[in-house]
């Protein structure tokens, strides 16, 4: 990380390298749950409610991968209107 760099390496235009790597790695693990699944615009504040919300959306996340789809906005559409049949897709992996 940045606080392990050599002075020598440690110039400006290695922080800004740095930061930005940085940058794109936490863009690229997020964008799943904050873009197709919504996860900034969630509504649950209290208690484990968030805990709970962001495990169950790291399940969907796992089933869509596990599944073999590449793309988790392609993944949802066929089961945002029709909800018994990710309920049947579910119990099928459990």
């Amino acid at each position: 990380g940045i606080p392990s760099l050599p002075r020598e390496r440690a110039g400006a235009r290695e922080l800004l390298g740095a930061t930005r790597g940085h940058s794109g790695i936490e863009n690229g693990l997020h964008g799943v749950p904050d873009g197709t699944l919504r996860e900034d615009a969630r509504r649950i504040r209290r208690g484990s409610g968030p805990e709970v919300i962001a495990a169950l959306r790291n399940i969907v996340i796992f089933l869509f991968q596990r599944c073999g789809h590449k793309s988790a906005a392609a993944a949802t559409r066929p089961y945002v209107c029709n909800p018994e049949e990710s309920l049947e897709v579910l119990s099928t992996l459990i």
